[in-house]
Parts: C-alpha cells; sequence; structure tokens
C-alpha cells in the first residue's frame, strides 16, 4: 500500500469512537478503568462496549450498574472467557469507525484518544500504540512494574520502555481503523495470548502501518500475587511458543531469552546433580561448570535491578519492594521461558491465563 492510498482511506475516516474492553473478575478495577475511558476528551460521538466474561467475584453485577447509568457504556456477553473472542464481540456490537482497544486493568492517561485519533489520522497507520507505564499500589505489585518497564524484565519492547516515534511491529492496546480490521479478519480467535501481535503482523503483510507514539500513555496495573504473576507468564510464554511454531523468525530475538535461561537453570541443576554423585569429575567436572557462568551472571542483574534506586519521578522504593524484586524477575523469565518451550514443543494447546481466576485482586482506595 502506497503512501496516497494511506491518506486517501485516512481521509475517508469518519466521525466515532468505540472503545472496546474484555472484562473478567475486575470488580476492583473496573470502575476505575471505564472513568478513565468516558473522561477522555473528545470532539465526536463515542461509546464504550464491554465484553463481559463469566466473572465471580461482582464485576457482572458492577458491569452491569455501570452501563444503566451511562447511556454510552453497553455489555456483550463473553461465555468462553477469551480476550480475542471477546474483543470480536465488542468490535461487532461497535458502531464507529475507530476501535479503541481498551484493559479492565489500566487507565487512559488524560488526552489519550484525542492524540491517538489525531496520530492515527497524521500518518495513516492503521493501527497506533503508546508505552504501557506498569504501576504498582502495593510492595509485590510495585517490584513487578519496575521490572515491566526495565529492559531487563521484558526484553526493552518499544511500548515498555520507550523509543523514539516511528513505524513499529505491535502496539499496546492499539487505536485501529475498523476498515482495516474488517480486511484482514479481525483477531484470530485461536489465539489465546499474543492475540494483539498475531493481529499486528497481518495488518503489516496487508501493506498497512503499524506506528509507536511515545506521547500515548497507559497506566497498567499488574498481578497483584506471586502465583497469579507466575500464572500470567507461563500463559504468555506457552502462546509465544505457539506463535513461533506458526510463524518462526518473524518473532524478535527477545522472546528467545528467558527459554535459554530456562535451559540453562535444567542442565545446571543436572552438571550439579552429577557432581554431587561423582560421576562427574576432574577436567571434566571443571569444564561443565561453565554451565553455571551464566547463571551467575543472572543472579548479579537480579541483584544490581533490586538495589537500584527509584527515578526521580518515582516514589521511593521500600525495603520490601527491593525484595520482592529478587523473586519477581525469576519468576517472570523462567515461568515465561518454561511455557515457551512447552509451546514451542507441543504448542498451547487449550492452555489460559489463570491469573483472573478467583477474587484475590487488590482493593483500589
Amino acid at each position: 500500500m502506497t503512501a496516497n492510498d494511506r491518506a486517501r482511506e485516512t481521509a475517508a475516516i469518519g466521525p466515532g469512537v468505540s472503545f472496546v474492553m474484555p472484562v473478567l473478575n475486575e470488580r476492583a478495577y473496573l470502575e476505575h478503568a471505564v472513568a478513565s475511558v468516558l473522561a477522555q476528551d473528545l470532539d465526536e460521538p463515542a461509546e464504550l462496549v464491554l465484553a463481559l466474561g463469566p466473572s465471580s467475584d461482582g464485576t457482572t453485577e458492577l458491569a452491569k450498574r455501570i452501563a444503566a447509568a451511562d447511556p454510552r457504556v453497553s455489555i456483550v456477553h463473553n461465555p468462553a472467557a477469551h480476550i480475542p473472542v471477546g474483543l470480536n464481540a465488542a468490535i461487532r456490537a461497535s458502531s464507529y469507525p475507530t476501535i479503541v482497544r481498551v484493559d479492565a486493568h489500566s487507565e487512559l492517561s488524560p488526552g489519550y484518544a484525542r492524540r491517538a485519533i489525531a496520530t492515527l489520522r497524521r500518518t495513516g497507520a492503521a493501527n497506533v500504540g503508546g508505552i504501557m507505564r506498569a504501576d504498582g499500589r502495593t510492595p509485590f505489585q510495585a517490584a513487578v512494574a519496575r521490572a515491566y518497564n526495565s529492559p531487563a524484565g521484558l526484553g526493552g519492547g518499544a511500548y515498555h520502555v520507550g523509543a523514539g516515534e516511528g513505524e513499529a511491529e505491535s502496539a499496546y492496546l492499539g487505536v485501529m481503523r475498523r476498515n482495516v480490521l474488517d480486511a484482514v479478519g479481525l483477531f484470530d480467535e485461536s489465539v489465546r495470548r499474543g492475540e494483539d501481535w498475531e493481529l499486528n503482523l497481518r495488518i503489516r503483510q496487508a501493506g498497512h502501518l503499524v506506528w509507536f507514539d511515545p506521547e500515548l500513555a497507559v497506566t497498567y496495573w499488574p498481578r497483584e500475587s506471586w502465583i497469579r504473576l507466575a500464572r500470567q507468564f507461563r500463559a504468555t510464554g506457552a502462546w509465544r511458543g505457539e506463535l513461533v511454531r506458526r510463524y518462526g523468525r518473524r518473532n524478535g530475538i527477545r522472546f528467545f531469552a528467558p527459554p535459554a535461561l530456562a535451559l540453562n537453570v535444567a542442565l545446571a541443576l543436572v552438571v550439579g546433580v552429577l557432581q554431587l554423585t561423582g560421576v562427574l569429575s576432574g577436567l571434566a567436572s571443571l569444564i561443565a561448570s561453565a554451565v553455571y557462568l551464566p547463571l551467575v551472571a543472572y543472579a548479579l542483574l537480579v541483584i544490581v535491578m533490586a538495589l537500584l534506586p527509584a527515578k526521580p519521578s518515582d516514589p521511593p522504593r521500600s525495603i520490601r519492594e527491593r525484595l520482592w524484586t529478587l523473586a519477581v524477575l525469576p519468576t517472570m523469565h523462567l515461568a515465561w521461558g518454561l511455557g515457551f518451550l512447552t509451546g514451542v514443543v507441543r504448542g498451547a494447546g487449550d492452555t489460559v491465563d489463570a491469573s483472573r481466576l478467583g477474587t484475590q485482586n487488590t482493593p483500589l482506595p
């Protein structure tokens, strides 16, 4: 698609914005997320479509109250509870030519939608995204957020750590042109995690632009407990492994670092057992001990991450947050890496992110 083609399509975009939000067990976060959407300052009509999964924590009742109180909010049901299924249902039920994906565990910054729509039209892109600015209210959540925002945590993707404005591989959440979504076939409902990356791959293959704008920011609240974090990253890793099975080297090299760490840990355990039992000794044992060197380097990296001071714009780091960092980083990397290896070897199958199940979300003030 040429620049002139993109300009013609951009000029044809009519007024109106549809926000679409998949929701499952988000009672403690939903009101804040919805409020950040409805507070967006726009000069064109807007609506919010909630794709409501079978929640068990009171989210369903809360969503119905929110929809009854504001005519801009409507509900479609997502009994499968899968994100791409819910997103597609919400998009099909929406009315306007610009689709803004939002998440119930996040909050849009003021002016987000106006800026994103202006960037969409200025660049002729099919999808525009910005920075996922993770934040935390508890020491554990703050440690996870700091890992999200660091190259050492999630590999340095532009929407985690920032970059200059320009073309991108994918977009966090995304502000999208509906006509392009219809043309490429919406989200692939067979992809349970990483559905945004897969959609953006098809958008780029169709000749459209995916664009990163660092002036766009969304506050994201990470998982609230260690077990939820481990579940989330294992499922995400498994689906990334599935995407590697499907699309191979189109996946960035940074996705292969956590599985390499997991394999290194497994190999080190084997070598350690062989050394302790005397099967490996002498020169062979000394040579085999080289397997520990990457793990020593990784341990030092984790310690440095725990000791680093907060940025001037961030609140001071507590002792508890620093201690949690020592557990959070290995959990993220190893859970993701083990999930990835499983996904590559046998596919993701019916793996789902179980971290939203239950009622243990952190209450908000």
